[in-house]
């Protein structure tokens, strides 16, 4: 099992275990900005309702779907590294979609390149640092890539759209639960095409206590700084106020100060106890503007990324 977690989108579970829950979050933003699409594929392993399934967030409209799948048509080959629910494929570097049901019709194909993975080391296998290693954190999370280019078409219902140019963003979550409350953000939509960026802060259950931890990273004329609880950065000024949030980001060397903007929100579930019976919202169609700044306080970097991810789980405003 640890030697899984230095390859994140491999299926770490088992099939077997119960409660748990796995979910890979595959994000596609056309070249023209104009389609903003995310599939979730996963599956809920608990005593009631074991099953698989595709999340589908339509980021433009908010709008959601979820399509249930029986448990036996979810299956990863570790040989190929490739993840089938129903009859879609989902591999590191490409994705083949066959979804079917009462609303929604999805079939196509989109190939991933130039992918950028996030920076990993024997003690460090990946965002979570030496957390990782913990075996009974309540959640786990992992980036696959953390920006890369699109080609392919998607035929939705009646309209056929064109990612090519685009850009995607690959990232997993598994364990039993997610948090009480947290907030997560993420766009590689910048001016900067290779720039990404990615955020979470959550209020983590520990040894009977809880604490509250973070986990990000700017990616960033290639790049990455990085900025969480386990190196000993400092996250500061929380400020929420109607449709914004603001904060800053601290690592020894550099100071990020972040302004996010809420937009349109669509219903996604989550996992509690292994059962996908929490309501969250979630949009993909918000805008984060970054300002990066030597520890002098020289402006390095400032620009707005567009088309992005956005979850506020207010309880988190409780313990901040």
């Amino acid at each position: 099992m640890p030697l899984r977690l230095y390859s994140p989108f491999v299926f770490q579970g088992k099939l077997k275990s119960s409660p748990y829950f796995e979910g890979w979050y595959f994000k596609h933003v056309s070249g023209n900005q104009q389609n903003t699409w995310s599939f979730i594929p996963g599956v809920s392993l608990n005593r009631n309702d074991p099953h698989a399934f595709i999340q589908i967030i339509d980021g433009i409209k908010g709008q959601t779907e979820y399509v249930r799948y029986p448990l036996s048509e979810f299956k990863f080959d570790y040989k190929s590294a490739s993840l089938r629910v129903g009859r879609s494929f989902f591999f590191e570097n490409s994705i083949s979609l066959n979804i079917e049901n009462e609303r929604i019709t999805i079939s196509g194909e989109i190939q991933y390149y130039n992918s950028v993975k996030y920076p990993k080391s024997l003690v460090n296998p990946g965002i979570m640092g030496w957390y990782s290693f913990i075996p009974f954190m309540e959640c786990k999370h992992g980036i696959i890539s953390a920006n890369h280019s699109l080609s392919g078409v998607l035929s939705i219902n009646d309209s056929v759209l064109n990612f090519d140019k685009g850009k995607g963003y690959i990232e997993k979550d598994w364990g039993k639960s997610f948090p009480e409350g947290w907030i997560w953000m993420q766009s590689n939509n910048f001016t900067e095409d290779d720039t990404s960026f990615s955020f979470s802060i959550a209020k983590i259950p520990w040894l009977g206590k809880f604490f509250i931890g973070f986990i990000s990273f700017l990616y960033f004329n290639k790049k990455f700084f990085l900025f969480s609880t386990y190196n000993k950065s400092v996250v500061t000024g929380i400020i929420h106020s109607g449709n914004t949030l603001e904060f800053e980001l601290r690592n020894r060397d550099v100071i990020l100060r972040v302004a996010a903007r809420k937009s349109l929100f669509g219903e996604l579930r989550a996992p509690v106890s292994g059962d996908m019976s929490r309501r969250i919202k979630e949009s993909i169609d918000s805008e984060i503007t970054l300002s990066l700044f030597d520890k002098h306080n020289n402006l390095i970097y400032n620009d707005t990324g567009k088309r992005a991810g956005l979850e506020v789980i207010e309880k988190i405003f409780d313990y901040l």
